[in-house]
């Protein structure tokens, strides 16, 4: 496949998706020929004019969930209509606030849109394939070819014009088709929504963390998450959140040359170190962050330590705690903290 041009930088929701690319470079652990646990369906859409339908390609569900096994059958359904790509996973808070926005919209377009769901956890060859280094990614394939379209949780109203557009370059590029879910009538309007049941609502201080996302306010969101974890300090997805916020929140109105310019100014200036690994961590040099706050941290005591071991593990918890940089960053962290 050919890969996916980068997607914007903006990290609006986002998780970082290193470690599962990483993971792709390792040997398979499944058997040859054999899919990975919890592959979803197959896509298996009828050749022109096979079924009554005047030729509309058949599908399970215009909601598919595929894998690195299946995507072939994607590639070759985006000749017919096109199709939107999500890469999700199911600690991704983000992820459980876009998913439900691209099922209710794909639904809207009644055939003319079909929504491919990938598991980043389980599916590393896409997560490669998509240079997929965050998470929600979403994405296209029109006519066999990928495009990039967005990453983080965007608001309904950004995402149907993402929609739009990506119908529109279909139709300029002769991808009008539509397909019919297996045993529905393909005839207009005649597609039903896939899922019966309404997508289980945010907590809510976790969707009113979101909404002040939208409106751009990140201290609000940030103030949201720390009540939410206060009511329950197990709410990792709270947690994960707060950490995602925070940083979006610190980075907002900076300039990353005047940023990056202090800190090459201020090699042991902890405040300057600190907002530089903000840049490095939001655009995914996950170990130059690392690697600037430990080298920092035998040298200083007291508040400025404590400020560095906290932004560490706040970085521990965007990027992951089975990450294998993580394990290492622990290991130094605690060498020098005891």
């Amino acid at each position: 496949m050919t890969n996916v041009p980068p997607t914007p930088s903006g990290l609006r929701g986002a998780v970082d998706l290193s470690s599962l690319v990483e993971r792709a470079q390792r040997p398979a652990q499944n058997a040859p020929g054999t899919p990975p646990a919890g592959a979803g369906q197959p896509v298996a859409p009828s050749a022109p004019g096979s079924d009554s339908d005047q030729g509309t390609p058949t599908v399970p569900s215009l909601v598919l969930d595929v894998t690195d096994q299946t995507f072939q059958d994607i590639v070759e359904l985006s000749t017919v209509v096109p199709v939107i790509v999500d890469i999700w996973a199911e600690w991704c808070g983000p992820c459980k606030q876009l998913s439900p926005v691209l099922e209710q919209l794909t639904a809207e377009y009644d055939g003319r849109v079909v929504l491919a769901k990938v598991d980043a956890d389980t599916n590393p060859q896409l997560v490669q394939a998509f240079q997929a280094q965050s998470i929600p990614t979403v994405a296209a394939v029109i006519g066999g070819r990928p495009l990039g379209l967005f990453v983080g949780a965007l608001p309904e109203a950004q995402v149907r014009d993402v929609f739009e557009q990506v119908v529109a370059a279909a139709e300029q590029n002769g991808v009008t088709g539509r397909v019919r879910v297996d045993g529905q009538s393909a005839v207009e309007g005649g597609a039903e929504p896939q899922g019966d049941a309404e997508p289980e609502p945010l907590p809510p201080h976790h969707q009113a963390a979101y909404d002040a996302i939208e409106r751009g306010d990140y201290a609000a969101a940030v103030q949201e998450y720390k009540t939410a974890i206060a009511q329950d300090p197990n709410d990792q997805m709270a947690v994960a959140g707060l950490a995602q916020v925070s940083l979006l929140d610190r980075l907002a109105g900076r300039s990353a040359d005047e940023v990056r310019s202090a800190a090459a100014a201020g090699p042991q200036d902890v405040v300057a170190q600190l907002a530089v690994a903000d840049l490095d961590i939001s655009g995914g040099h996950v170990e130059d962050a690392f690697g600037r706050l430990l080298d920092l941290v035998p040298t200083v005591f007291g508040a400025e330590r404590e400020a560095l071991r906290l932004r560490l593990v706040e970085y521990f918890e965007l990027v992951g705690g089975d990450d294998p940089r993580v394990v290492a960053a622990r290991r130094r962290l605690a060498s020098a903290l005891y």
